[in-house]
């Protein structure tokens, strides 16, 4: 038998408890992450919405807190952040600790849209994890009554002849990409007039200081009803319940002209999967509420619940969408 040297002796038994050490260490590292899923949630949560007051995103999130309030007993706190586009709120949320005790909810354009046209972007995708495509919402095609245009044919053929003028709620917006998409699609010329939101945006069509847009359904659902402006088309593959009459762009013969914005809850990539799962379950019973449900629909949301890998998919083939219409077009911020 071999007699180990003193020096080389020590470095062994040092090196076995450095050894030990670690999986001591590794063991208690497990240990505190599964007490904190199992006790998780503690203290109130934070639901980040990166847009203002009032708009989709935040009905959503106050939506989902009420609910998922009255089933913790604990505080689910939505916290406005906006700025260029949601990157202000989703950079915030990128760099919390995932520990569970911050949320993103907000929209896809953040992800699908604004690393396409911003010259440099506080975050990247992949330091947020996707857990859920919570609703989904379309947008309308229309035009002021004063243009005379009364379809979606008659729409493209005066756009391929001269320049329409369309409103949207800013650059990066969905209605900034729908544009690029009709000109994507169609071919038509589009001057794009940006407003500071969807109001003002819709506001414009209503005032005929543009000729028209790809705008939010929601605000306008009154306009149309009561015919103060021309609805052409909803961009979604189903009717809107709030517009019945109104055909969607699939049903007139131009599928490529369909589009959504995806509403989602995002956690910081570093979540533990064990926590996620936890938090997912969560938003899946929560999504099965019935006054959550009705919310969404009366706020022109149609509810998703989409959770786990259907749900990366899903936000990653409309990023790949968007992109590939950003580049073909040259869409860009001015």
């Amino acid at each position: 038998m071999t007699r180990l040297t003193a020096p080389l002796s020590r470095l062994l038994q040092t090196s076995l408890a450095l050894l030990l050490g670690c999986s001591a260490l590794a063991a208690h590292a497990q240990s505190d992450a599964s007490a904190a899923t199992a006790s998780w949630p503690s203290k109130p949560v934070r639901l980040v919405v990166p847009f203002t007051p009032g708009g989709a995103a935040d009905t959503l999130a106050r939506s989902l807190g009420e609910v998922l309030q009255r089933e913790f007993k604990q505080p689910f706190v939505t916290d406005n952040r906006p700025g260029a586009g949601g990157n202000i709120g989703s950079e915030n949320v990128a760099k919390s600790a995932g520990d569970g005790y911050t949320w993103l909810v907000g929209l896809d354009t953040t992800f699908s849209i604004n690393p396409f046209i911003y010259k440099s972007m506080p975050f990247k995708n992949a330091d947020l994890r996707p857990l859920m495509v919570a609703a989904s919402q379309g947008s309308i095609i229309v035009v002021n009554q004063k243009s005379g245009i009364k379809t979606l044919d008659q729409f493209i053929e005066r756009g391929r002849k001269q320049a329409l003028s369309l409103s949207s709620a800013g650059y990066g917006t969905p209605g900034h990409l729908g544009s690029a998409i009709l000109t994507d699609a169609t071919g038509i010329k589009v001057n794009h007039v940006p407003y500071k939101g969807n109001a003002p945006a819709s506001t414009a069509v209503l005032a005929g200081e543009v000729d028209g847009g790809v705008l939010s359904a929601s605000i306008l659902v009154p306009h149309v009803n009561a015919g103060k402006v021309t609805a052409l088309a909803i961009t979604t593959a189903r009717r809107n319940p709030l517009m019945p009459n109104v055909p969607t762009v699939g049903e007139l013969g131009h599928t490529n002209l369909g589009m959504e914005v995806l509403f989602g809850v995002w956690v910081p990539a570093s979540t533990p999967q064990p926590l996620v799962q936890k938090i997912q379950a969560a938003l899946e019973q929560a999504g099965k509420d019935a006054q959550f449900q009705e919310r969404l629909r009366s706020n022109d949301l149609f509810y998703e619940g989409m959770t786990g890998d259907a749900a990366v998919r899903r936000m990653q083939a409309q990023t790949e969408r968007n992109r590939a219409v950003i580049q073909a077009t040259g869409m860009k911020m001015e």
